[in-house]
């Protein structure tokens, strides 16, 4: 027997809602269409205004809330804060122009052209000055959220949402006579309570939580969900739209969690494949396809709302283009995000229509013009934001060889994941290279066979935890009279580029440098070789301190180091501090702005090594910073003898995270990318 319709049977509705969210994207991508335009299709197909097989009741609605929230959470969380921060002056330019130029546009044309009293024609032009971010999933899947041009696009957002509501607010506040001073007291005082209050109290309860509770990964999980959505409500409270506080808690929180970390992963995983398609789900089952056949005043007034819309939103990304010197993709690709309509266009329209200001016409003609605007705006961003993606990728000369990591680990380690968060931060996250992590045992005639069960079993729980960062391991067991050789030979076989190792800040007399493995290896390998004292989750990582010794810019292994001073500082968003020893500080500058020009980064001149050794000594250092120092092997460009107990004496007296940088001294095709 064949349910009734619209369906009621709660298992049969998700049931036919997981079945849409698979089906559609795939049959959308055969027509070279991104695959979320298919949900929407399929919404207003399935929706009330056309065969009614599902109702858009409470709980479809609700989830399309979440999932609206869920979305813009996740852009705050994908974005470069240093970059945002930086360049602050992008987003709120785009934003200012975003919403003036159509605000102003559609006034003039809702009051003169087509006849609507003075708050209305406000209120009209404000359902499309603001813009949501429907085709962030596409600049997503291609890489782009942190071109600077994308990033002012997504910034942007804040601004342009927050203006027209406040449009929205004004507008019945005056038609309900509460426009005075309390009125503008209130919203300014909320806002400020909201905005203040969470920065303060918001980044320090993260980071007590993120070093102290992580035993459980789902309880970070369920901790970043919290933090979302009762900044959300707390936003709502405050005056504003739910999204701009969701979009407030991913700034807050994007230095704790790093792009190629599980909980970023975990974190996509649920938005993309549940909530955020619920999201799309609703907004298409809005649509009323039959207005687009019978035509009327909601037909013409559904015209002027998408020409208007396109053509002011493109005026806007052109006049930012011009001014900061974007090219025609970037513009495009702005344009294509910011023309996004859907949750603030139909609270205002709504909320417009419950005022008197609005008929029916109106709700009618603005859920047409999101149906449209939902086609338009993934595409357009899908087709220029792929030439931005393949522009970044010759700017920043990837070649076509991925970089090869391995991780040493000691069957006695304590910290082995942090030292796989540390590889996977530096590991290239485009890259299909698997991450090698092996651990030599020791042969003992009477227990190695049990070492090595023990080794195996370890490695097995590496291998669990990179899976959640969708991360593909190889791992590696051998048994070997010497642990130094066992490494070297891994490296060999495995072709490996990068090798990361733990050391426990622990040395006796007779070790030269480091450690007797450890520097028996240093002698045997020519890779680059990152020995990692990390002792705290790198997530919390506030400072970078980078020991740059004397001539090393002569060392072509250098380059390298610098690239993965880049990951680093990307995946924490901490800025760097580069300390420059007895060498010209401009060099130096050429080179980060050559291979790493979007850290946020300082130089600092030393005129001595005992400068260096005074100043690590004197100054207070916290938990929370990181010290990187390029230590070149002897007889290679920038040694000094000073390298030969620098390690020793920064883990003596420093609690942070240190490392100690080697870079490769064998001549590699790949390191050419660099020059």
């Amino acid at each position: 027997m064949f349910p009734a319709i619209p369906i009621t049977d709660p298992i049969l509705i998700f049931a036919l809602s997981m079945l849409i969210f698979l089906v559609a994207p795939l049959l959308l991508k055969l027509f070279r269409l991104p695959g979320m335009v298919g949900i929407i299709i399929v919404g207003a197909l399935i929706g009330p205004n056309a065969f009614y097989i599902l109702e858009r009741n409470d709980t479809i609605i609700l989830l399309g809330e979440i999932g609206l929230v869920y979305l813009m959470f996740i852009a705050g969380l994908e974005i470069n804060i240093n970059k945002f921060i930086e360049k602050l002056d992008r987003s709120l330019v785009f934003g200012m122009l975003s919403f003036l130029i159509p605000q102003i546009g559609g006034t003039i044309v809702g009051y003169y052209l087509l006849g609507l009293s003075f708050p209305a024609a406000l209120l009209f032009a404000s359902v499309f000055a603001s813009h949501t971010l429907l085709a962030y999933p596409v600049i997503k899947r291609l890489g782009i959220v942190n071109n600077e041009a994308i990033a002012a696009a997504v910034g942007g957002t804040i601004l342009t949402d927050t203006l027209a509501l406040m449009v929205l607010a004004v507008v019945v506040s005056s038609m309900e006579g509460n426009l005075d001073m309390s009125f503008w007291i209130g919203l300014g005082a909320g806002l400020g309570l909201f905005f203040v209050g969470s920065w303060f109290i918001v980044p320090r309860i993260a980071r007590w939580f993120f070093s102290k509770l992580t035993e459980e990964s789902y309880f970070e999980f369920l901790f970043v969900l919290a933090v979302a959505f009762v900044l959300a409500y707390l936003a709502e409270v405050a005056g504003v739209e739910p999204i701009i506080g969701a979009f407030f808690a991913g700034l807050l929180l994007n230095r704790l969690i790093p792009n190629s970390s599980p909980l970023m992963n975990r974190i996509e995983f649920v938005g993309n494949a549940l909530f955020i398609p619920f999201f799309l789900l609703s907004v298409g089952m809005l649509v009323n396809a039959r207005a687009f056949i019978e035509g009327g005043s909601q037909l013409t007034l559904a015209l002027w709302m998408i020409g208007l819309v396109l053509i002011t939103k493109l005026a806007a990304a052109w006049i930012t283009g011009r001014v900061y010197g974007y090219g025609n993709d970037q513009v495009m690709s702005m344009f294509g995000l910011s023309v996004g309509q859907a949750a603030a266009a139909l609270a205002i329209v709504l909320i417009g229509f419950e005022a008197g200001l609005f008929g029916h016409d109106m709700i009618n003609a603005v859920v047409m013009m999101i149906l449209a605007i939902a086609i338009i705006s993934p595409h357009i961003v899908e087709r220029y934001g792929a030439r931005v993606s393949l522009a970044e990728k010759a700017t920043y000369g990837l070649t076509e060889a991925a970089p090869r990591v391995l991780v040493s680990f000691s069957i006695h380690s304590a910290y082995k994941q942090l030292l796989l968060d540390l590889a996977l931060m530096i590991r290239d996250r485009k890259s299909d290279e698997p991450l090698h992590v092996i651990s030599v045992v020791k042969r003992d005639d009477g227990n190695s066979e049990k070492k090595v069960a023990e080794a195996e079993r370890m490695l097995r729980e590496t291998t669990t935890y990179a899976s959640c960062a969708e991360v593909p391991v190889l791992t590696h067991v051998r048994l070997n009279y010497n642990i130094a050789s066992g490494i070297m030979r891994a490296v060999l076989e495995n072709r490996i580029s990068t090798v990361v190792m733990g050391w426990d800040g622990v040395h006796a007399p007779k070790e030269s440098v480091i450690g007797s493995i450890i520097d028996q290896f240093l002698r045997g390998t020519e890779k680059l070789v990152l020995v990692s004292l990390i002792r705290h989750p790198l997530c919390n990582t506030k400072k970078i301190t980078m020991i740059i010794p004397t001539g090393i810019d002569h060392n072509a292994g250098f380059y390298p180091i610098v690239d993965a001073v880049r990951r680093v500082s990307e995946g924490t968003s901490a800025p760097v501090k580069a300390l420059v020893v007895r060498d010209d500080v401009a060099i130096y500058e050429k080179i980060f702005k050559r291979v790493s020009p979007d850290i946020p980064i300082r130089f600092e001149s030393l005129s001595s090594w005992s400068d260096l050794i005074n100043m690590l000594h004197t100054r207070e250092w916290s938990r929370d910073e990181l010290i990187v120092s390029a230590n070149a092997r002897r007889d290679t460009p920038g040694w000094h003898p000073v390298l030969q107990t620098l390690p020793k004496r920064i883990s003596s007296f420093f609690e942070g995270n240190l490392l100690i940088a080697y870079p490769p001294t064998e001549e590699r095709a790949d390191d050419m990318e660099f020059f």
